[in-house]
């Protein structure tokens, strides 16, 4: 019974379907039919111009992005629990030729990996205006964050006001997006804000192997397009990651994928919900267990990650079983 991580989770059926009937003769890299039709089904869904690129991985979908906003001798600003910062083996660092992260927020997990509007100014704020220090050119913030919290668009809107004011482009992590965007219950547009880029996860909701990265500003596409081929992300078969791509956000599968996940994450949490680290708002969930506590748990059969010493995380992911997500919960319960 696998709650380790939605990476895991099975490939969508849709997704298939859509990966046979694109396996015909058509242009190589991104000038087949169905990459050609990306830019207008993802303005379509966000409601305003939209430029989109498909890469592979979620590390190039974010580092690609950055890379376009940040010169190697300036800074990105992100939580210290964000992905791009502890997860991706210096990939930021290797793709932006050695701008520096700037880290922000509390080490504790007690704003739940999220930034505030604040948190970025007390970062930013001491850097001096000259060559001595590294200085910020960019905000990464993730939805949903590291420990699965939404941040609502007033908050976005804040901090996408200070970004504006001081002259910082904004790129959202959106490996969990579809998740954030089923929590909030409005439209992807509200769940994204005013940002300038966005990488669209689709592999951990139901894909096989494509992401998406979703420009807002088509100067910075046009960059991404050869920073991309340098990096051998454009693949000669794009039509594949496009198809992927397409299914997904075709009659709402992404979303329905979502609220699959999302409901059985609050299956777990609503019976272990006393030993909740954080409040459940996407698919994962953050439960304090003692060692033994987590090996009685494995012995029954369930996978998942440790989470520190005395904790464990548990992904629900767009295929997990409802029953299973409610006897773990209960097995949690009953510990």
């Amino acid at each position: 019974m696998r709650f380790m991580s939605d990476n895991a989770a099975s490939v969508h059926p849709k997704v298939w379907e859509a990966l046979r009937a694109a396996d015909g003769v058509d242009s190589p890299y991104d000038g087949d039919a169905l990459s050609q039709r990306l830019d207008a089904r993802f303005s379509e869904l966000f409601g305003r111009e939209a430029t989109v690129l498909w890469v592979a991985t979620g590390t190039a979908a974010n580092c690609l992005a950055l890379a376009t906003m940040c010169p190697p001798h300036g800074g990105v600003v992100c939580h210290r629990e964000a992905h791009i910062e502890m997860d991706e083996g210096g990939a930021p660092g290797f793709y932006l030729h050695g701008a520096k992260l700037l880290l922000a927020g509390r080490s504790d997990g007690g704003d739940g990996a999220k930034l505030t509007s604040q948190a970025i100014r007390d970062v930013i704020d001491p850097i001096r205006d000259d060559v001595h220090q590294v200085q910020p050119h960019a905000i990464s913030i993730t939805q949903a964050s590291e420990y699965g919290r939404v941040y609502r668009p007033e908050e976005i809107a804040a901090i996408s006001q200070l970004a504006r004011e001081r002259g910082l482009a904004l790129h959202m992590d959106g490996a969990r997006f579809a998740n954030a965007t089923a929590f909030l219950g409005g439209s992807a547009a509200e769940a994204a804000g005013d940002i300038d880029a966005l990488s669209f996860g689709c592999v951990k909701n139901g894909g096989m192997s494509a992401e998406a990265i979703v420009f807002f500003d088509p100067a910075l596409a046009d960059v991404a397009r050869y920073r991309r081929k340098r990096a051998g992300h454009l693949q000669s078969k794009g039509r594949f990651l496009a198809a992927q791509l397409l299914a997904m956000v075709e009659d709402n599968l992404w979303l329905d994928n979502a609220r699959a996940a999302n409901a059985a994450a609050q299956a777990i949490a609503e019976r272990g919900s006393e030993r909740l680290m954080h409040p459940v708002e996407a698919n994962e969930v953050f439960i304090r267990l003692s060692p033994d506590e987590r090996e009685m748990l494995r012995g029954i059969g369930y996978q998942f990650y440790d989470w520190g010493a005395d904790a464990a995380r548990f992904v629900a992911s767009w295929d997990s079983d409802p029953g299973e997500a409610r006897a773990l919960g209960q097995a949690i319960a009953d510990l």
